[in-house]
């Protein structure tokens, strides 16, 4: 296993950027002295300019303070660049990994969704906001509270014991908002996921008249966010208004005390050590005020550092295999028992058959037989609880898919297109050939019907293919499933929705692709395409119920079960 995924991928990825925050504490040293020099030149104004009258000193001190403030926001200009810089590389050395695990995560139907991504980019954004500079400013502002001490220990307890006072209220802060805020994250990612979830369905929700139901069930998930979420709010607004009264009462109290001391012969009786004392004093406190009222993005950022962590390190990096031939076309099952990802219902119980190279395997049975279920097991998508699925004797779940994929044809219940061209959905998005996209669009009779359309295969179909029809859909799909002469294919319901020129085009198409050596596996209720294959399965509540050569399958199902009249082109209930 990688080590990334035992030492915690985020925790070293931001280890990794340790000398940016180095240069970044050590700009916002400077940056934070450099921020006395408006009060410095003020105290220089007020005492040595007024009182000598002398122009040359306002010059002198004004070009200083001048090039001082220039220097300053030069360093704030740099130390921006940097944490952005940081955020940056924070994305390069985690945004693949967090990509992969994405996929990964709905391949084993974990609830996942996109939050992971919206978690890099938060975190990313994070290390450039307001939040996590006034993170890195507040222990700096205590050379402050240092300098007070120096120029009165009493003056400086007065200050620390403030600084204290907001410290505490930060820290119950802290405590308050932490579960709302992070329940508030959950709610709102649910709320988020199912919304998602059903524009992908808006067309049967607005034929059926659904858009009232669907709305109904999204607020009310919306308003238990809203409301934990006005929770950890009202928390953190109670804790800043704290603070910043602490804040301002402080700097009049200090004000005030100061004077006493100055009264009593505790301080130095000059104006200006008075009014210093004063700034220092709320300077030390301005970066813990700020912090306190940024709290609740810092308990966001730290939920979001959790969250990813955890999801990582249950989607472990693979461990890098050798490579492996391409190959032949050899399939075998092994006493396969599977369910889908993360549920413990078994679907499949002990299926086992070899399929050679070069036959074709029509795999038939009722709904919820386990059919489609199979073709995913077949092709590696998901993995069995017992037994094995193996091609030319290598485990096809663990088989990189990198290397399998350009020698796997598949093609799911749904289609699955992508929004791109014709063309860069069926080369599968890699390097377009148009001669192999010709190829492949011509095998299933998708060729006549791109020739038609204005832009070709240069058309672009849009998220899901939305602008094709359901027969086009497929046809595409297909296209794509047997782009570059895949040598295994694996099709699920593929004449589903076409017509019967296009059934013709199939049925040729897998006549061409079996005579060439490859290994087909054929899911369908429909008998017109069984001419092409050389075996069938039966399935049926997830067992096997028949399987052998086609001939003896088919004439087996006709002695015991005789087809439905009102059917006639679908295969008879099992």
């Amino acid at each position: 296993m990688d080590k990334h995924s035992t030492t915690g991928e985020v925790r070293e990825a931001l280890s990794s950027l340790r000398q940016h925050f180095k240069r970044v504490v050590l700009f916002s040293f400077f940056i934070n002295a450099l921020s006395m020099a408006s009060a410095l030149y003020m105290l220089g104004v007020y005492g040595r300019v007024v009182n000598s009258r002398n122009l040359n000193t306002l010059l002198v001190m004004t070009v200083l303070m001048v090039c001082v403030h220039g220097l300053w926001q030069f360093l704030e200009w740099t130390r921006s660049r940097l944490l952005h810089s940081a955020s940056v590389q924070l994305d390069q050395r985690l945004g693949d990994r967090v990509f992969n695990a994405t996929f990964e995560a709905r391949l084993r139907n974990l609830p996942v969704g996109v939050a992971l991504l919206n978690d890099l980019r938060g975190l990313r954004s994070f290390l450039t906001s307001p939040a996590f500079e006034s993170l890195i400013d507040a222990p700096i502002s205590l050379l402050f509270i240092v300098r007070v001490f120096a120029m009165s220990p009493e003056l400086g307890a007065f200050v620390l014991v403030a600084a204290t006072a907001m410290i505490a209220v930060g820290v119950v802060t802290e405590r308050k908002t932490s579960p709302p805020l992070t329940e508030a994250q959950k709610l709102s990612t649910d709320a988020n996921r199912y919304v998602t979830a059903s524009l992908k369905n808006a067309q049967v929700i607005e034929a059926m008249g659904m858009m009232g139901h669907i709305r109904k069930r999204w607020l009310s998930r919306q308003r238990k966010f809203l409301s934990r979420q006005a929770e950890a709010s009202d928390d953190a607004g109670d804790g800043a208004a704290l603070s910043k009264f602490i804040q301002i009462m402080q700097g009049s109290m200090v004000l005030g005390f100061a004077a006493y001391l100055t009264l009593i012969g505790r301080l130095d009786a000059a104006g200006g050590v008075l009014i210093l004392s004063w700034i220092l004093a709320g300077r030390a406190l301005q970066p813990l005020q700020e912090l306190i009222g940024q709290w609740k993005a810092v308990i966001t950022a730290r939920d979001t550092y959790t969250r990813m962590e955890q999801v990582l390190a249950a989607l472990p990096v693979p461990e890098p295999r050798m490579s492996l031939p391409p190959p032949k076309g050899l399939l075998s099952v092994e006493a396969v028992t599977a369910g889908a990802p993360g549920s413990n219902a078994i679907i499949l119980r002990g299926i086992s058959f070899v399929l050679p190279p070069g036959q074709a395997l029509a795999v038939v049975g009722p709904s919820a037989a386990g059919k489609s279920t199979l073709a995913r097991l077949l092709v590696g998508l998901w993995p069995a609880v017992a037994g094995k699925v193996r091609l030319d004797g290598v485990d096809v779940y663990t088989w990189n898919k990198q290397e399998l994929g350009p020698h796997l044809g598949y093609l799911p219940q749904d289609n699955e297109l992508f929004d791109g061209t014709l063309a860069e959905n069926i080369a599968r998005f890699g390097s377009v050939s148009r001669e192999k996209v010709e190829e492949a669009a011509q095998s299933v009779g998708l060729h006549e019907i791109v020739a038609e359309m204005p832009d070709g295969y240069d058309t672009v179909i849009g998220s899901g293919g939305v602008v094709l029809s359901g027969g086009e859909r497929q046809r595409v799909a297909l296209a794509r499933a047997l782009y570059d002469n895949p040598q295994f294919i694996v099709l699920d319901e593929p004449n589903s929705n076409l017509d019967e020129a296009g059934e013709r085009a199939l049925l040729e198409a897998l006549m061409a692709h079996k005579s060439r050596g490859a290994t087909i596996v054929l899911i369908t209720h429909r008998p017109n395409v069984l001419s092409a294959v050389d075996r069938i399965l039966v399935l049926r509540d997830g067992a096997i119920l028949m399987f052998g050569p086609r001939d003896e399958v088919l004439a087996a199902l006709a002695g015991k079960t005789k087809p439905s009249p009102s059917a006639p082109r679908a295969l008879a209930t099992i």
